[in-house]
């Protein structure tokens, strides 16, 4: 099985196009917390994930930070498309939150396949699209959802099924685009109604469901 049977849009490739691809790509491991990508760098790659996830933050001019999305295994880096289209430098950062194997696309690849394959560009335009929405969402959250809503929500959501989120204040800012001390404020009076309790790096639900109703208002 190739690897390209992970990525449904490339499953569709003709043969040839398929082989070239395989033969001209090469399949990189990248360690934890590797910086994979940073402002002012110009892509050289598109990577697909096989296995792993890379966050993508941007850092503003007085240093807050702001997660704008996470790539996981099957799916590629909309920025690195988009930079790769325009022939423009990465804005943001993407790091490696766990050990990372990814398919490397060099560019001259990318870029006659894009020219010369219908199966390819739709591939590409559709994870693009896809991509586009979800940070259409981010803004949106950002501009018009209430903090605490959107604390309840990613608490709940960085949970899972254990009831328990380690994770620093400074962490869970950086997640929503906010300070640490208004998330702490927030943490704070999540505490005070007896929905969370707080130690060191840990938050543990203590009323997942007001949580719950919270986020769902």
């Amino acid at each position: 099985m190739s690897w390209i049977d992970q990525f449904p849009g490339l499953s569709r490739l003709p043969d040839a196009i398929r082989s070239y691809l395989v033969e001209e790509s090469k399949i990189v491991t990248v360690p934890a917390n590797t910086v994979i990508f940073g402002p002012g760098k110009s892509p050289e790659h598109l990577l697909l994930l096989l296995d792993g996830t890379v966050r993508v933050q941007q850092t503003s001019d007085t240093g807050r930070e702001i997660v704008l999305y996470r790539v996981h295994a099957g799916e590629s880096c909309v920025l690195t498309t988009a930079c790769l289209l325009a022939y423009e430098d990465y804005s943001a950062e993407g790091i490696a939150e766990t050990e990372t194997r990814a398919v490397a696309i060099p560019r001259k690849v990318f870029d006659k396949l894009v020219s010369d394959s219908i199966e390819f560009r739709q591939f590409v335009f559709t994870a693009y699209s896809k991509r586009i929405t979800d940070l259409f969402m981010v803004i949106e959250e950002i501009a018009f959802q209430k903090l605490d809503i959107r604390l309840a929500h990613k608490l709940i959501e960085l949970a899972g099924d254990n009831d328990t989120v380690s994770a620093t204040h400074q962490k869970l800012a950086v997640e929503l685009g906010s300070a640490r001390e208004v998330i702490s404020r927030q943490l704070q009076e999540f505490q005070r109604r007896g929905w969370i309790e707080q130690s060191r790096g840990t938050i543990r639900l203590i009323d997942r469901a007001a949580l719950e109703k919270l986020a769902q208002s």
